[in-house]
């Protein structure tokens, strides 16, 4: 067995556990933890793709700042412990059918992935250089400048709602 693909098998498994243990993570701040190394396990995944560059940014900009934002909200909130809560009657069925919509997409994609005929190119014989990197910086700056503004624009409302929530909280508590 081959070296990549034993390590592919290894980081995917990797990334199935923490994925269930944020799902399954009755504690907040623990859940927030798996998360990051779900991240970081993706981010190894682009690694081996031959993506050193999109490795790079998944670990700085979502294990590093995004995953410093949620850990400050549930800090802020003091919302390390999550309640139990009574589930709603449609939750349940609303669940599985999203579920398995998820499920037949899977399959389905899965099996288009079989039937195509063209081969990938090897990882190792794209090109990894500064002009790639400027030409994408390019596009972020010009091409795809209001998607980039209104994700910045979305992690401001988080934060400022997460303040005005716990400003609220504070005020009821006094």
């Amino acid at each position: 067995m081959d070296f990549t693909l034993l390590l592919f098998f290894l980081l995917a498994a990797t990334a199935v556990a923490t994925a269930l243990g944020l799902l399954l993570s009755r504690n907040a701040v623990y859940a927030a933890l798996f998360l990051v190394l779900n991240f970081a396990t993706v981010a190894v995944f682009y690694l081996l793709l031959g993506a050193p560059f999109v490795a790079m940014t998944q670990v700085t900009v979502y294990a590093g700042a995004i995953m410093v934002l949620f850990l400050f909200v549930i800090m802020l909130l003091g919302a390390e412990k999550l309640p139990k809560g009574e589930a709603l009657p449609w939750q349940r069925p609303l669940a599985i059918g999203a579920a398995v919509i998820l499920f037949a997409e899977a399959v389905y994609l899965l099996v288009q992935r079989v039937r195509l005929t063209a081969a990938l190119p090897d990882p190792g014989t794209w090109e990894n250089s500064m002009e790639s990197l400027r030409q994408m910086a390019g596009m972020l700056f010009t091409d795809y400048l209001l998607p980039f503004e209104v994700t910045s624009l979305l992690l401001l409302v988080a934060m400022i709602g997460a303040i005005v929530l716990t400003k609220g909280e504070r005020a009821v508590r006094s």
